[in-house]
C-alpha cells in the first residue's frame, strides 16, 4: 500500500522552526512574568473575538516554507491567546484540564449535537491521515468540552496523560492557548506548534484545530483538532482540518434546508394563508423567516438586509428568551404563537416607541425593554447601547469603535453591529451619528444621578453591581471603574449600615475588607449581618 504519511518539514525550515522556538520560550518567560520590555504587553492585541478576526482577515499563517514569528513577538494570534490566557489565570507551571460532562451525561450531549450525525463524514476524511500518523482527532463542543476522540492507541494513551480525553475541558480559560481552545477564542484555524503553548506541559504537542459554525445563526457550535507530537504533525494540517471543518458546514446547512422544507410542507396551508393574506410570518426557532410579511419584516419573498453564513439573504425576527410578544421594527407589537418547530408571528397595535429602559447592572446577561417589550441583547449591543445612553449627542461609528476596540477598532465591524441593532429596535436608534432618539431610563444612570444628591440609602438600593460585568471594552472598564468607585467611597463615608449591607452583597463589596470593618462597626454584635461580615473577613484572612 502506498504510504501516506505526510511529508517531514524541510531542513530549511525546521531550523528556523527551532530559532522561532528558541525565541518563544524567552517571549514566553518574559509574559509570564510580566517583565516591561515582554512582547505581548507591549503589543495592543484586541481584546475580543470580533476584533481579532477583523485583524486576522486577509493574514495567512506561515504553515509551509515561511518559518513563523515576527522579529518583534510571537504570531499576532498566538500573542493575543497569552494574553487571554493569563488574563484567566492560567498557571504555565500546571495543566489544570477538568471534566465538563459527568459520565452520565455526555452521551446527552453527544446526541443532542448537531455534529454528532456527521462523524462518519468527518472520520471518513480524517482518520486515515491520523492513523497513519499517530495522531489523535477531536470534536469539541462550543465550550472547549471533547465530545469525541479517535486515533492510534499510542496516541490516545499519551492524550490521556495531558487530559485530552472524552469530556474534558479545553477552552483557553482551562489549559491556555491549544488548537481546540484558541480556534474558537479566535474563531479560525489555528496551527499551534509545541512552543507556542503557554503551558509547559503541553509543550511537546502540535496541534491544528479549526471552528465549526451554525449554518443558520453564525455562532460557532464545535471544533475539530487534529493533536500529535511534532515529528508527527505537519504544520500543513491545519489545510486538512479546515477544509473537514467547512465540509461540515456544509452539511449542517443541508440539514438545515431539509428542517425548513419539513416545517413549510407540515404547515403549507397556513403558511399560504400567511402569504396571501400579509397578516402574518412564519419563522424558525431561530426568528428566521420562512414566510409571510410583517411591517418592517421584508419577509421571505423580499428579503434585503442581512446575509448569513450560507452566503443566502436572511431575515429574521430578534425573538425574546421569555414571553408572547416581540418589538417589530417599525415600533408593532408581534403577538408569538408556537408552530411546530417554528412560529407565527401576528402584529397587533401600533405603538410609538418612546421609552427605552436599559438593567445593566451586576447582570451577566444584561436586558432591555422597549415600551415594555423585551428585547434580545448580544453583549457587544449592550456594550453599543450603554456608549449611546451615556452619550446623549450622538457618537460616529469611528467613535464607538474606539471606545470599544481601542486603536484597533475598524469603523465597518461597527456599522453591522449597528445595523443589526437598529433592525431589532427600529427607529429608537438614528444615524450619523449613532444616537439613541426615545427617553432612556438606565440602572447605571440613575446611580449617576444618584450621585450628585445627598441620598446614601437610595444610592445603595439603586447599586446593584458593576456594570456590564463581563465587558472589556475600554470605554465601559473605564465607567465601571469610575462608578464603584465613587459608590463605594460615599458609602463608607455616609452610608448607614443597611446601606453598607447592600453594597456587600454586590460583586466586589461582598469581599470588600474595609466595608466589612465598618459593618462591624456599626452593626450591634448579635445583628446576623455583622457575623457574615466577620466570616468573610476571617476567610479573606
Amino acid at each position: 500500500m502506498r504510504d501516506r504519511r505526510v511529508p517531514a518539514v524541510p531542513a530549511a525550515v525546521a531550523l528556523n522552526l527551532d530559532e522561532y522556538a528558541g525565541r518563544l520560550r524567552d517571549w514566553h518567560e518574559a509574559a509570564v512574568s510580566g517583565h516591561p520590555g515582554d512582547p505581548i504587553t507591549q503589543r495592543d492585541e484586541p481584546a475580543s473575538p470580533y476584533g481579532e478576526a477583523d485583524v486576522q482577515h486577509g493574514e495567512t499563517d506561515r504553515n509551509h516554507d515561511e518559518p513563523p514569528g515576527a522579529p518583534d513577538g510571537p504570531r499576532r494570534v498566538i500573542a493575543a491567546s497569552w494574553r487571554r490566557s493569563l488574563s484567566a489565570g492560567i498557571d504555565p507551571e500546571r495543566l489544570c484540564s477538568y471534566p465538563g460532562y459527568e459520565t452520565d451525561d455526555i452521551g446527552d450531549a453527544r446526541r443532542s449535537h448537531p455534529i454528532g450525525p456527521h462523524l462518519p463524514m468527518l472520520a471518513s476524511t480524517l482518520l486515515r491521515t491520523v492513523y497513519s500518523t499517530g495522531m489523535i482527532m477531536t470534536v469539541a463542543d462550543a465550550d472547549g468540552r471533547v465530545l469525541w476522540r479517535d486515533g492510534s492507541n499510542q496516541a490516545l494513551a499519551l492524550g490521556e496523560s495531558v487530559g485530552l480525553c472524552d469530556g474534558f475541558v479545553w477552552a483557553e480559560s482551562a489549559v491556555g492557548t491549544n488548537g481546540i481552545g484558541t480556534a474558537l477564542a479566535a474563531g479560525r484555524p489555528v496551527h499551534v506548534y509545541p512552543a507556542e503553548h503557554l503551558v509547559k506541559a503541553l509543550q511537546e504537542w502540535s496541534c491544528s484545530g479549526s471552528p465549526i459554525s451554525d449554518p443558520d445563526t453564525g455562532e460557532i457550535v464545535g471544533c475539530v483538532n487534529v493533536s500529535g507530537t511534532p515529528d508527527h504533525l505537519h504544520p500543513a494540517t491545519v489545510a486538512l482540518v479546515h477544509a473537514a471543518a467547512k465540509l461540515t458546514e456544509s452539511h449542517l446547512a443541508l440539514d438545515l434546508r431539509e428542517r425548513d422544507a419539513r416545517l413549510l410542507a407540515q404547515h403549507e396551508d397556513r403558511a399560504h394563508t400567511s402569504r396571501a393574506t400579509g397578516q402574518s410570518a412564519l419563522v424558525t426557532a431561530t426568528g428566521r423567516v420562512l414566510a409571510g410579511e410583517l411591517p418592517g419584516v421584508p419577509g421571505a419573498a423580499g428579503l434585503a438586509a442581512v446575509t448569513g453564513v450560507t452566503g443566502h439573504p436572511v431575515d429574521r425576527i430578534a425573538l425574546p428568551r421569555n414571553g408572547d410578544t416581540v418589538l417589530l421594527r417599525d415600533g408593532t407589537v408581534g403577538l408569538i404563537e408556537p408552530f411546530g418547530n417554528g412560529y407565527l408571528v401576528y402584529p397587533t397595535q401600533q405603538v410609538s416607541a418612546t421609552v427605552l429602559t436599559l438593567c445593566f447592572l451586576g447582570a451577566d446577561h444584561p436586558t432591555a425593554h422597549l415600551d415594555g417589550v423585551s428585547v434580545h441583547l448580544s453583549q457587544r449591543h449592550a456594550e453599543i447601547l450603554a456608549l449611546l445612553a451615556l452619550n446623549p449627542g450622538g457618537m460616529t461609528a469611528d467613535q464607538l469603535s474606539f471606545q470599544l476596540y481601542g486603536d484597533l477598532g475598524k469603523p465597518v465591524t461597527i456599522r453591522a453591529e449597528m445595523h443589526r441593532l437598529r433592525d431589532q429596535l427600529g427607529t429608537a436608534v438614528a444615524g450619523k451619528p449613532y444616537r439613541l432618539t426615545c427617553e432612556v431610563t438606565a440602572d447605571f444612570l440613575e446611580v449617576q444621578r444618584l450621585l450628585a444628591g445627598h441620598d446614601p440609602a437610595a444610592l445603595a438600593q439603586a447599586y446593584r453591581g458593576p456594570l456590564l460585568p463581563r465587558s472589556e471594552s475600554p470605554a465601559i472598564r473605564r465607567t465601571r471603574d469610575e462608578l464603584e468607585g465613587q459608590v463605594r467611597a460615599r458609602l463608607l463615608q455616609d452610608g448607614s449600615a443597611d446601606a453598607l449591607w447592600h453594597y456587600a452583597q454586590t460583586q466586589y463589596g461582598r469581599d470588600d475588607p474595609h466595608v466589612l470593618e465598618r459593618l462591624t462597626i456599626l452593626l450591634p454584635p448579635g445583628d446576623h449581618r455583622a457575623a457574615v461580615a466577620r466570616i468573610r473577613l476571617s476567610a479573606d484572612d
